[in-house]
């Protein structure tokens, strides 16, 4: 496996853990759809929460989050239209990232609730 991939791993593995200590209930990891991808599905109080995890080793070409650009937005808006099809679900459904660097030190995690919302 290549290294970014392995750093991508454990960034999810960690977003993961770090959500289930706050309290959300982790529902799917990797979920596809087609070629498209949610990273976490989780819930928390009565909302659907798809999460994106974005895991550096640095911040020196800027914050992880800065790499979800419009296109990926509208991919996770997508899986999630299909997740809350698939699964006739009548919530609430928010859009979070969370960002994650790996550094040498120190794991610096920052979790971005309500980062984009999809436009009707």
């Amino acid at each position: 496996m290549a290294e970014h991939n392995v750093t991508g791993a454990k960034g999810e593995e960690l977003a993961a853990e770090f959500l289930k200590k706050k309290g959300y209930i982790i529902l799917e990891t990797n979920w596809r759809f087609k070629n498209l991808e949610a990273d976490i599905i989780a819930s928390f109080s009565s909302t659907l929460v798809i999460a994106e995890v974005k895991t550096r080793k640095s911040n020196y070409f800027g914050e992880p989050e800065t790499f979800v650009n419009k296109q990926k937005q509208k991919n996770l808006i997508n899986t999630a239209n299909e997740y809350v099809l698939r699964n006739n679900l009548d919530l609430e459904v928010r859009f979070d990232i969370i960002s994650i660097i790996l550094g040498n030190d120190q794991t610096k995690i920052n979790h971005i609730e309500g980062a984009f919302y999809a436009t009707v």
